[in-house]
């Protein structure tokens, strides 16, 4: 940082940013604020990030990364899971990006899913797991039963600013997730013995990166340090809940008449996932 800040941001988070005056003043000054403390290193010396800290992110990221890599790659039926838990085809279909959803049409693969395509569709029906699956099986991991090995998380929680960024952002990712309603996605599977069983397992996990986050950060419940967050987000889910459902029942009516022409439920499901996506405003 040299005094300079460059954004890239989304369509329809341009609208809901900067088409008000007020909060376009708020987003600018942030922007500006942010620019100011990122080149605080170019006046005064920045104090660098501990080694004993760096040591044991790099043991969490391997620990999580291989979870993350066991459940997407070697979990088999995972992949007919996500196509059909999730509204990813029918992304496709909507005038919501600059680019497809996959790289190459017709390949099913995980290479040729584009990244916001694979967050838009978890995010879409509520399993929201690119953005905190593994996190559970790292912090396990290393922990253990060890109490001085939490104290030491603990201690990385309070002093770390990357460390506290990293499992706050990941609070409202699992805040935002519901497992209900994702099960729900999941009755959308063709195969439900094979859809049960992953999805068990998705649901086993976030409880347990919800327990192991709350015990890291010294919290009862998740955003207990961001009361106001989790009040909007409270609010929010108010409208996006019954959304959820109804986008469901609209994809279950689309994909049954498949083949059958042109479906009067294409144009309630392009609307659905934009108004699902306007209200976790994390779209991808």
């Amino acid at each position: 940082m040299r005094g300079e800040l460059k954004l890239t941001e989304q369509g329809e988070v341009l609208f809901y940013k900067y088409n008000n005056m007020e909060t376009a003043q708020y987003e600018l000054t942030l922007g500006v604020t942010g620019t100011l403390k990122a080149s605080t290193h170019l006046v005064g010396k920045v104090v660098e990030d501990r080694k004993d800290y760096l040591a044991i992110m790099d043991e969490l990221s391997r620990v999580g990364e291989a979870t993350y890599r066991d459940l997407t790659e070697r979990t088999p039926g995972f992949l007919d899971y996500f196509y059909e838990a999730t509204p990813v085809q029918e992304i496709g279909l909507l005038n919501i990006g600059s680019r497809p959803s996959h790289r190459k049409k017709g390949d099913r693969s995980i290479g040729s899913v584009r990244a916001i395509s694979w967050v838009f569709a978890w995010g879409q029906s509520r399993h929201a797991l690119p953005t905190w699956y593994g996190i559970n099986a790292a912090i396990q991991s290393w922990r253990g039963d060890d109490p001085s090995r939490l104290d030491k998380l603990r201690e990385m929680y309070r002093e770390w600013p990357f460390f506290r960024t990293l499992l706050s952002n990941a609070q409202m990712a699992l805040y935002k997730a519901d497992m209900n309603i994702a099960h729900q996605y999941a009755s959308l599977c063709l195969d439900p013995a094979a859809a049960e069983r992953i999805f068990e397992l998705i649901r086993q996990r976030h409880d347990a990166a919800v327990q192991q986050i709350v015990d890291v950060a010294g919290i009862r419940v998740l955003l207990a340090e961001t009361p106001e967050l989790a009040l909007s987000l409270q609010h929010r889910n108010t409208y996006l809940d019954p959304l959820n459902h109804i986008q469901v029942a609209v994809l279950r009516k689309l994909r049954d008449a498949q083949g059958e022409g042109e479906s009067p439920w294409l144009e309630p499901l392009l609307r659905s996932i934009n108004a699902i996506a306007a209200g976790m405003r994390n779209t991808g």
